[in-house]
């Protein structure tokens, strides 16, 4: 199975394309894909990759933003340097990995905190071949992915991560409708043909209610 996985890849045109064109991953082009149809990123923006490894969509990430913005990408495995970007090694479920992340979106800003214009997720469970529980475990990473964004975004801020569709995939779309006022699903074409994979692309985020609360009680 295994063998017939890399001859498998060793044919795939976006993969020869990556190795060509020098890029880490073949998951790059599916970021620049989505950007050419929805615009999620700009020039000068800050962007969180979760998941980064081995950095393909942070290669994308940084072509976009430029020398004005800043990409930092956050993995429970080490990542190979990736000047000008930035890398948390960690859970996004630990506290401490979320402090991380805000620091280095916050460096040489002088502010304490810089919130992210923009996060996005192309992570993966570990395929066991049972697709009811893969397609549970990847709903799983989406919902870490965007609690981690509404933690972490400012206000119109864009939402952008992979999900298997299946039986848990429209709670998790209704999840992110309620905190996005532009919602999109969509499928790249570098997705490969057979795969279930999909986009959630979310944009203009309405804010955390107790910060929008609090800037309501403010403004009394």
């Amino acid at each position: 199975m295994a063998e017939r996985w890399l001859q498998q890849r060793r044919n795939d045109a976006y993969w020869k394309k990556a190795k060509r064109e020098g890029y880490r991953s073949r998951a790059a082009y599916k970021l620049q894909q989505i950007q050419e149809r929805y615009g999620v990123l700009k020039g000068g923006d800050f962007v969180v990759d979760l998941g980064c490894a081995p950095g393909g969509w942070t290669q994308a990430a940084l072509e976009i933003v430029g020398e004005a913005g800043r990409v930092v990408g956050v993995d429970i495995d080490r990542v190979q340097k990736l000047p000008p970007a930035r890398f948390v090694r960690g859970d996004m479920m630990d506290p401490k990995t979320l402090d991380a992340v805000r620091v280095e979106l916050a460096a040489e800003s002088g502010v304490r905190q810089s919130p992210a214009d923009c996060v996005v997720s192309d992570m993966s469970p570990n395929i066991s071949g049972m697709y009811s529980v893969d397609q549970a475990k990847s709903v799983r990473l989406a919902r870490m992915a965007l609690s981690t964004a509404k933690q972490l975004l400012r206000p119109g801020g864009t939402f952008v991560a992979k999900v298997f569709e299946g039986e848990d995939f429209a709670g998790f779309l209704a999840d992110v409708k309620r905190s996005f006022r532009f919602v999109k699903v969509h499928a790249p074409p570098a997705s490969r043909k057979e795969s279930s994979e999909v986009y959630i692309v979310a944009k203009r985020f309405k804010g955390r209610p107790d910060r929008a609360a609090r800037a309501r009680r403010e403004e009394e």
